[in-house]
């Protein structure tokens, strides 16, 4: 586990250790183990665990950040990570996941984060978005707080003092932004994404 955020740190291998895992804090140079690597950016995780990847790039690695960038992702890609994560999106189950993964050999990207390095934009993405930079307006963001909320069309139409069919158009098109499949995916999205 690297990280030069003692309290992130702290945090992941709490993660670790519920999903029945051990950290180890310095791993043997000849071992398998997986280096998880955290930061608030994937640059900085990367940075956090420069000395313990060998230059041959055979190190197990797994990329945990608060806010991915495209340029980032494939840096860490490239340096031979595994898997990259969206820390609002590591759970205890995904980040064990991860790890199995890669100890495998096997790769493991998020949605979040393939859509990070499919949508080619060099802008940041993740829990750490900065205000005024949501994808959505402030209609569609005011609907999927209402939706998380548990309203139905007509009482988001109420709220708003629109039609229904306004509220439906809303939602379709916010479904199309997000690429979610239906309201509860939706709603999970933006809370993995940290929108609401």
């Amino acid at each position: 586990m690297r990280s030069s955020d003692a309290v992130a740190r702290a945090g992941m291998e709490a993660k670790l250790v519920v999903a029945g895992l051990r950290p180890v804090h310095v791993p043997d140079p000849e071992s398998r183990d997986v280096l998880v690597a955290v930061g608030d950016t994937v640059e900085g995780a990367m940075e956090a665990c420069r000395p313990a990847l060998p230059g041959s790039g055979e190190r197990l690695l797994v990329v945990v950040a608060d806010v991915l960038s495209r340029h980032g992702v494939l840096r860490a890609l490239k340096a031979g990570a595994r898997a990259v994560l969206l820390s609002a999106e590591a759970t205890p189950a995904r980040l064990a996941a991860a790890v199995h993964s890669a100890h495998r050999g096997e790769g493991r990207l998020s949605h979040p984060v393939l859509a990070c390095l499919l949508n080619g934009s060099p802008e940041p993405t993740g829990q750490g978005r900065r205000p005024g930079s949501s994808p959505l307006t402030d209609r569609q963001l005011e609907v999927l707080r209402l939706m998380a909320d548990g309203h139905g069309n007509e009482a988001i139409a109420r709220t708003l003092s629109c039609s229904k069919h306004t509220v439906k158009n809303v939602i379709y098109e916010l479904m199309g932004q997000l690429q979610v499949h239906n309201r509860a995916h939706a709603v999970a999205h933006a809370v993995r994404t940290g929108l609401i």
